[in-house]
């Protein structure tokens, strides 16, 4: 179990490493190489065209402004500048909404955190409960803080019933000022919107197959007969594959020639040529301009046959189309209604925006989906208890102590200074922050599995799997394994009777676990995501070796967005972490208040000049559902 000094060290090491990130990001994002790294919206917007540097040919690359490495640190009062509604036109919505929950953070627990400290922790230091059971229990200084201080039957139980219905009520009346505000935004930047195709197209699928008729055919006659009056057009769905595999070999031909017509401008006394074999490596050479220009030309040719031929194959189509109607309560009707008899067929629901369309998914049969659906939540499950080897694994860690009983051979190396402070205090929390790592991905590939047609909707049942996972696993699975494992001489040696009594004892002292997993991830995780390390080393590979266009310099340049299939159940965690233990364990109040400070800090940095908009309503969609 982590003590006071384990988590000073833990608290030392991430507050340096969240400074060396900080630090490297104010110096790197100077330096004219790395410009449309961290200011791709400038250049997006085109209020930059180029990196600003002096000094030839040097200058490109490092600052040679010595003044600048003075003033590095100026992007910080910078980052707050930019008021919400100006926000809501540079970044969107959802960005303004996305920071909001870092102020909401702030605000339920920033009091809640005063009153607790000022009332709570001077009741749970006046007993002593804790001194009389270091004999069964592993007990630290930092556990007198918590409620298990406290013995059983205490009047001054009532002080902490008391706070815990005001602390409840202060959260309700914020979160209901909060969502009051939110809606009111969603309402106004709704009316100040122009109308968009999205608004009155629905999407339906497993359109039924009648014979002698087309699908198209199917469609048209449907929906006059059964919306004459709102019915406008359709747009069926093709199977295009081919064609779209075209098109992405024409681009890059496209992006060839562009780049040997640049070079031909660059050097007009020598035309750029190229051998006509495998990958450029064997064969006769030839005009290169030429030969991709041709090369074009014949492909042309090649998408206008795919096009015809996908158009006059009836099988080409597939049972799915967008129906546009003439009004929104028309759309609104038809997308909120059943359509048949039979609900596997006809079915409908409100068409995503073109962009976040995810097309693989629209033609897949109803049997099917509900059989994606099964197998997934069965996956799920199966990966959740899967998981609980590596936290049990993080739990054996963070209570060394319950090993050195149960293992004595093992404490000399357990003793050693540092050492303890270090496997108690720091490297529970990495450790888990790094089997989590690539668990979104997984389940980013489960939903896609389940079959989502709106890639906004695969972000939301990402998270919300991701949620469940860190609820089940990170919060109760650490509670559970780790008291065991606190308490694991306790358990062997007591009678049964006595187990639900050291469980509730050891509970509130796990709060020392997620102290330390808060530092990890909310303290030097959070400084780690505005260097954007992938970003930048993936730009200056591309910059490298792909890059030959300025259109390939802009793809290259792409700033992305939050990753909200992990930020979100994250914060959800920090605000259910909050809410157990404000009463229970309330010197976990301060090290959350820092997290979300630290975090609203450098999201707000990130979204004014980084990054682009997020999915349009999916983080107040996913906090309504």
């Amino acid at each position: 179990m982590a003590t006071l000094e384990d988590i000073g060290v833990s608290a030392l090491i991430n507050i340096i490493g969240a400074f060396a990130f900080l630090l490297a990001f104010a110096l790197l994002r100077i330096q004219p190489i790395n410009d449309r790294v961290y200011f791709p919206k400038w250049y997006i917007d085109g209020k930059r065209t180029s990196p600003r540097n002096r000094g030839g040919v040097v200058g490109k690359f490092v600052n040679l402004n010595i003044v600048t490495y003075f003033t590095f640190l100026n992007w910080m009062p910078q980052a707050l500048k930019m008021s919400e509604s100006e926000i809501v036109k540079h970044a969107g919505l959802d960005s303004a909404v996305f920071l909001r929950i870092y102020t909401l953070g702030l605000k339920i627990f920033g009091p809640i955190a005063i009153v607790a400290l000022l009332v709570l922790i001077p009741v749970n230091l006046s007993d002593g409960t804790l001194s009389f059971l270091r004999r069964d229990l592993v007990v630290s200084d930092i556990d007198k803080l918590s409620i298990s201080n406290v013995r059983p039957e205490s009047s001054k139980f009532f002080v902490h019933i008391s706070v815990e219905y005001l602390f409840t009520f202060w959260a309700c009346y914020m979160l209901y000022k909060e969502y009051d505000r939110v809606a009111s935004m969603r309402l106004n930047f709704l009316a100040s919107q122009g109308r968009r195709a999205e608004q009155f197209t629905v999407l339906v699928r497993n359109v039924p197959n009648v014979s002698g008729r087309s699908i198209s055919d199917s469609i048209e006659t449907f929906f006059q007969k059964n919306h004459p009056d709102h019915y406008l057009c359709h747009q069926a769905v093709y199977d295009a594959n081919k064609f779209a595999r075209l098109v992405k070999k024409r681009n890059r031909l496209q992006n060839w020639l562009d780049y040997n017509q640049l070079k031909f401008e660059r050097h007009p006394d020598k035309r750029p040529t190229k051998k006509r074999g495998c990958l450029g490596l064997c064969g006769g050479r030839v005009d290169s301009i030429d030969f991709y220009k041709d090369q074009i030309k014949d492909l042309d040719k090649k998408l206008t046959l795919e096009r015809q031929k996908i158009l006059k194959d009836p099988k080409s189509i597939t049972p799915a189309a967008f129906v546009s109607f003439n009004s929104r309560w028309g759309a609104a009707v038809c997308a909120q209604t059943t359509q048949s008899k039979n609900p596997t067929l006809w079915l409908t629901d409100w068409a995503p925006e073109p962009r976040d369309v995810y097309w693989k998914n629209l033609a897949i049969p109803f049997f099917s989906l509900t059989v994606r659906k099964l197998v997934i939540s069965l996956s799920v499950f199966a990966l959740v208890f899967f998981y609980m080897i590596p936290i049990a694994f993080v739990q054996s860690l963070a209570n060394l102590e319950g090993l050195e009983k149960v293992a004595p051979f093992l404490r000399p190396l357990i003793e050693w200074g540092f050492v303890k402070s270090f496997l108690q205090g720091f490297l529970p929390g990495l450790t888990l922050k790094l089997f989590l790592h690539f668990l979104p991905a997984i389940l980013m590939i489960m939903s896609k599995i389940e079959g989502h047609v709106a890639l906004s909707v695969l972000e939301r049942r990402t998270a919300a799997k991701y949620y469940y996972f860190m609820l089940v696993n990170v919060f109760l699975g650490s509670i559970v394994a780790g008291t065991a494992f606190q308490q694991l001489h306790a358990f062997l040696h007591e009678s049964a009777t006595q187990i639900p009594r050291n469980i509730g004892v050891s509970i509130p002292m796990k709060a020392t676990f997620f102290i330390t997993y808060i530092m990890v991830d909310g303290w030097a995780g959070v400084a780690g995501e505005i260097l954007r390390l992938k970003p930048l080393v993936i730009f200056h590979l591309k910059n490298i070796f792909i890059v030959k266009t300025d259109r390939d310099l802009d793809r290259a340049m792409d700033p992305g967005g939050v990753e909200l299939r992990e930020t979100l159940p994250s914060l959800q965690l920090y605000f259910l972490l909050g809410i157990v233990y404000m009463v229970v364990t309330p010197i976990l109040l301060p090290f959350i208040l820092i997290f979300f400070a630290f975090a609203y800090f450098v999201y707000r940095h990130q979204v004014s000049s980084t990054l682009c908009s997020l999915t349009c309503f999916l983080i107040l969609n996913y906090m309504i559902n």
